[in-house]
């Protein structure tokens, strides 16, 4: 037979308090006294009691959950964004569901968010439609853009200023004195590989060079290899590549050394985005622009709480500075 369910009640009874002082005792900030406090956690403990968080939502209209979806964990940029928000969150009284999307279904992944009565979404490495951003908005549901953005949306964005990035990685590899620089492209309709492509062409033009040659890796590692090998198959192979992201850059590099034996960065540069922790490990010593991840999920979870406590939804679009860090990876001159 299914154990009977200790409610709030038999807590209250046996506890010797009100219904009300149980419920404040296990609501994050609530006023109870330490005495009463701890009458009720010793006669929760004996009860085996729980509170239902469900029930609790349903009686105040608060979830407390905040839906991230994501479209791929390969990147090892969004790993360690997502821990980080999902704590900064939690410590605001939040919980985070994830959900994968894959291309496509963006939308319908939001639909089924929506289910859970979600207070806001974080998209993350993945895009929704304008029309289903307006629909959160409409309810009164935050939703910020992760490292993307899409000027005809209602919804924010928190980004790394990735022009002002890739042109920092063009100026930095031509006064390096590297006559035939390439890049490889991320996913050609993300707004992160189009800016830092755009950034990094305004760089070169300002040290007076132009980009070599381009091959697309579509922020896949295979994309990445088989883009590395499609570049250095020319005659005038690269001496410089600047790779979109540090996903992509390592197995620019893994292909570099192990199929095609040349030296980093003696025969040729390696520049990625990001600054993700395996970026400083030995193996890779990777020159690469941080993304300012602390400031990036501050502006996400200020953003997100910010517009549910006024039960309005505006959009708001925060560009964050990010540095170039130099590593072994690339020649300085």
């Amino acid at each position: 037979m299914a154990k009977p369910s200790v409610t709030s009640a038999d807590v209250a009874r046996l506890a010797r308090v009100s219904q009300s002082a149980v419920s404040r005792t296990f609501t994050r900030g609530a006023s109870v006294s330490e005495d009463t406090r701890s009458k009720v956690m010793v006669a929760a403990k004996q009860l085996g009691y729980r509170p239902n968080a469900l029930a609790r939502s349903l009686i105040s209209g608060r979830s407390g959950i905040i839906g991230i979806a994501v479209a791929y964990l390969d990147n090892q940029f969004y790993p360690v964004v997502i821990e980080r928000l999902s704590r900064a969150l939690q410590v605001e009284g939040y919980h985070t569901l994830l959900f994968m999307t894959d291309p496509g279904d963006q939308d319908k992944v939001v639909q089924e968010i929506l289910q859970y009565q979600v207070e806001g979404v974080v998209m993350a490495s993945a895009h929704l439609s304008s029309s289903m951003a307006q629909e959160c908005a409409d309810h009164g549901i935050p939703v910020v853009l992760f490292n993307r953005y899409v000027s005809s949306t209602p919804a924010s964005s928190v980004t790394s200023d990735n022009i002002a990035g890739g042109r920092a990685v063009g100026r930095f590899l031509a006064q390096g004195g590297h006559e035939r620089i390439a890049f490889i492209a991320g996913f050609e309709l993300a707004s992160t590989s189009r800016d830092r492509e755009a950034g990094f062409y305004q760089g070169l033009a300002e040290e007076g060079m132009v980009c070599h040659a381009r091959a697309v890796g579509a922020y896949t590692s295979m994309g990445a290899t088989d883009a590395a090998r499609e570049l250095f198959s020319r005659k005038d192979k690269p001496d410089a590549v600047f790779v979109a992201n540090d996903h992509m850059a390592f197995a620019v590099m893994d292909v570099l050394r192990n199929d095609l034996g040349l030296r980093i960065p003696q025969d040729v540069s390696v520049v990625g985005y990001d600054d993700v922790p395996q970026a400083a490990w030995g193996a890779y010593d990777l020159t690469t622009v941080e993304q300012p991840a602390d400031a990036m999920i501050a502006a996400t979870k200020d953003i997100l709480l910010e517009q549910i406590a006024a039960g309005a939804v505006s959009r708001r679009a925060s560009v964050l500075h990010g540095e170039l860090i130099i590593r072994g990876s690339a020649r300085t001159g």
